[in-house]
């Protein structure tokens, strides 16, 4: 189904059609057999970068492309539509990237043209085994020992665990609570980093997630970025944008369902008639559609807020909540409206289930964005 979209300028455009002619080449014919496989596109991801699809909503002079977010947000619900591992991995590449270009020394920001380019692949080490949504809990401790920070303590969850050249770390340098955090950059192949056994996941299997231990790592001083108790805050401005991200997936990946879905529906006979006639499915196909594009307008209406410079937190929480329950339900639909054959990988649909259920855990599980949300009505 052709989406309907209005964008601020002739080039958002252009890029719109550049990533759904590269989704449709590189990404569609390969989702089924990588996935199957379990293994990451790595080059998949080079290519994106080097289509400049990697670091759209950052600064020119970084070798962004200087988009809106509500732009970016469009390019990755394309890319999602064909293979969510693919738009997931953008996410968190541009995720990855935030640190640095919105904290980082002028030094720092000279790596910037290889991560935005895609020759630099980024992960986000901030969740760890006993401590995922209270994230300010964090154990992760940095002792500085002269020209460098000793990191120690295990990570998890980790996506690009065995795949990322560079690792934001979100460490203890201080005492307890969010002041004592800082953020480090630290370069994949440090000594005493290592990732573990990638977690054999229900859905996004081409996306390797893993637990990372630091054992002494050395990482150099000059890798501090925003300075010492600044990373809880660069934590959760990443994480807002983040949110807006996953609510683009799970808007990708649910147009995805629907439109599978409803060509099935046009061409499945039963009583004589195509099934999409039968109002049972026709009204659950409507219902999906509706829900679809009011995730769409509200995720896009948080990044319009982002974009002007306006606060946007509980309108990212609501979006990120809205769209990835809207993903679950809708893509649990498809499932249904083909049947027995819903049950099966000869269709895409059953993966398509299995990938939203993450989407409703990630950057924060809905739960958290419940808590985020009820807190704000509570001081309004």
């Amino acid at each position: 189904m052709t989406v309907d979209r209005i964008l601020p300028t002739d080039e958002a455009h252009d890029l719109l059609d550049l990533a759904t002619e590269l989704a449709d080449r590189e990404l569609a014919p390969k989702a089924a057999g990588f996935e199957e496989r379990a293994e990451f596109p790595r080059e998949v991801l080079r290519t994106i970068g080097r289509a400049g699809l990697l670091g759209l909503p950052y600064p020119e002079e970084y070798g962004g492309a200087a988009q809106p977010y509500e732009v970016y947000l469009q390019v990755l619900e394309i890319l999602a539509s064909r293979w969510l591992a693919v738009a997931e991995a953008v996410s968190v590449h541009t995720l990855s990237c935030y640190p640095v270009a919105a904290f980082g020394t002028d030094e720092q920001r000279t790596l910037l043209p290889d991560m935005l380019g895609g020759e630099l692949l980024g992960a986000y080490c901030l969740s760890e085994p006993q401590g995922g949504s209270d994230a300010a809990a964090l154990s992760t401790r940095a002792v500085r020992d002269g020209d460098a920070y000793v990191v120690s303590g295990t990570k998890a969850w980790i996506t690009h665990a065995h795949t990322a050249d560079f690792y934001n770390i979100f460490c203890r340098t201080g005492g307890p609570g969010p002041r004592g955090i800082s953020c480090l950059l630290a370069d994949a192949g440090t000594a005493g980093i290592t990732p573990q056994a990638a977690e054999r996941t229900m859905g996004l299997r081409a996306s390797p997630v893993a637990q990372i231990a630091f054992d002494g790592a050395r990482v150099p001083a000059e890798r501090l970025v925003g300075g010492e108790g600044v990373g809880f805050t660069i934590a959760m401005s990443a994480l807002d944008s983040g949110r807006l991200g996953i609510a683009a997936c799970a808007v990708g990946l649910a147009q995805a369902a629907l439109d599978y879905a409803v060509s099935y529906a046009r061409e499945r006979q039963q009583f004589g008639r195509s099934i999409i006639d039968f109002q049972g499915l026709g009204f659950l196909l409507a219902d999906a559609a509706t829900q679809i594009a009011a995730a769409r307008a509200l995720t896009l209406a948080a990044a319009r807020l982002r974009d002007a410079g306006r606060p946007y937190s509980i309108e990212a929480a609501k979006a990120k909540l809205f769209a990835t329950d809207m993903a679950m339900r809708v893509t649990t639909d498809a499932v249904q409206v083909l049947g027995g054959a819903g049950y099966v990988s000869d269709h895409p649909v059953e993966r398509y289930m299995r990938e939203a259920k993450v989407l409703q855990i990630v950057e924060g599980t809905n739960q958290i964005q419940r808590l985020v949300i009820s807190r704000a009505l509570a001081k309004s």
